[in-house]
């Protein structure tokens, strides 16, 4: 077997740190990757990629952190970090040099085979290599190109059977820890370490489907939306908007998230747009009432509450809605009767309270002609 060596270079390309570097700067990459790479925070199906990757992070982290421990000082040099990533392309190079002779030895092998046995086989063999890669954990990133594949740990020390070794770290079946699989790949906004499992590659030649896209979008912005961030989840819905103008999911969310966000003009605007494919619903018409109620557009909240009852007339609470908003515009008649179709259907005694406001507004006069 040969000899392990410590490649600190790769450890700070894992980590996203330079050298020189003390323990302190350790903890605080391992924090920060540590975030971005929680299994909480993958999106559904993506969990496992994630813990592989969190646990090469926190790996690497403890070597570096035990090597700066025993540096005078406390502090990795840059020299340190060249003198290892020396020895490590040695290494490489040594073992690339035997895998290029076992893979001269495998040609001979079939060589001597389609010679003395033409049709043992009919396909031939052939590698395609991609060079864009989005990150699905992350779809805003957009397209990056990928700098480089790493592989942390041994994937020799596998099953016979050839299956990985389960992400918690115990063993089955005799296999230890699988070969984990990382590239570096630079986007727009800087470079990142994204594992291999939540990479797709990116063919230029072939159109992205739509639907791949809105799945794609759809899922980071649900993740943003359950961890509080609105105004992130309404960009990655924006993304999803464009690609299918008319998905009725893709406006309703984005309404929502916009709401949230408070950009109540945007909302204002999704709102519009899903109740153009959708307008048979009552529900972007109650959306509707309410954003323009936020706003202070009491007229055409009280436009959007009556479109919301024409189409759901058996909802108390529509009624309800209706109601107050006339009664805010001094509509006695009109809250009149939308109040008393509220408490025919059951609505609580809150209407009745409204009840009494409108019936204290003063009729109005019909002009004389």
């Amino acid at each position: 077997m040969p000899t392990t060596v410590l490649d600190i270079e790769q450890h700070l390309l894992l980590l996203e740190l330079s050298a020189p570097f003390d323990k302190r700067d350790v903890q605080l990459a391992r924090r920060r990757m540590a975030k971005r790479w929680h299994p909480d925070v993958a999106p559904q199906g993506r969990q496992f990629e994630h813990e592989r990757h969190l646990k090469a992070i926190n790996e690497a982290a403890d070597q570096l952190e035990r090597l700066a421990e025993g540096f005078r000082g406390g502090n990795v040099s840059r020299d340190a970090v060249r003198a290892s990533a020396a020895a490590a392309r040695a290494a490489r190079a040594e073992a690339g040099k035997r895998a290029y002779e076992a893979e001269q030895r495998a040609r001979e092998h079939a060589s001597e085979r389609a010679k003395h046995d033409p049709f043992a086989s009919r396909v031939p063999d052939h590698s395609v290599v991609h060079r864009y890669a989005r990150c699905l954990s992350y779809p805003e990133w957009g397209v990056g190109t990928v700098a480089g594949i790493y592989f942390s740990g041994n994937p020799d020390d596998a099953g016979a059977n050839g299956a990985p070794a389960r992400a918690d770290g115990a063993e089955g079946d005799g296999a230890g820890d699988a070969g984990l699989q990382w590239a570096r790949v630079r986007f727009s906004h800087g470079v990142r370490t994204v594992p291999a499992g939540s990479m797709r590659f990116v063919d230029f030649s072939k159109p992205d489907p739509a639907e791949e896209r809105v799945e794609r979008f759809m899922i980071a912005a649900q993740r943003a939306m359950a961890e509080g961030e609105y105004e992130l989840a309404a960009q990655r819905l924006v993304y999803a908007r464009d690609a299918e103008p008319r998905n009725v999911t893709v406006l309703r969310q984005m309404t929502l998230a916009f709401w949230q966000a408070g950009n109540l003009d945007a909302a204002a605007r999704s709102v519009r747009d899903w109740a153009r494919v959708d307008g048979g619903r009552p529900a972007p018409h109650r959306f509707a009432a309410r954003i323009y109620e936020d706003i202070g557009a009491m007229d055409l909240a009280e436009e959007a509450a009556e479109r919301a009852v024409v189409r759901g007339p058996s909802d108390a609470g529509a009624w309800e809605r209706l109601g107050r908003l006339r009664l805010q515009l001094r509509d006695r008649e009109g809250a009149l009767k939308a109040l008393e179709r509220a408490l025919s259907l059951g609505a609580g005694e809150d209407v009745r309270d409204l009840l009494v406001q409108a019936l204290a507004l003063e009729p109005s006069v019909a002009p004389t002609k």
